[in-house]
């Protein structure tokens, strides 16, 4: 059974870099990774922040929430 993964990003230049490397370079035999856009689906802003998300792009792996560089704050998002 897969793991679960969120890459959480804005859609800005340095989210849609850090999806393309580090979404696609997770074993899909090992984790299902979900992609969630916030600019697109601000409902889930919420959720990114409960799982630890201070900021995107970000990676959520089995709960433990991981910053990649630093495309904006999830207050700009709002």
């Amino acid at each position: 059974m897969a793991k679960k993964a969120i890459f959480y990003h804005a859609g800005c230049p340095v989210c849609v870099d850090a999806e393309r490397r580090f979404a696609e370079a997770l074993d899909a035999g090992k984790y299902d990774v979900e992609v969630v856009h916030l600019g697109e689906d601000k409902g889930r802003i919420g959720e990114a922040e409960k799982a630890g998300v201070k900021s995107v792009p970000a990676m959520v792996i089995d709960g433990a929430a991981y910053h990649i560089n630093h495309g904006a704050d999830l207050s700009a998002l709002r």
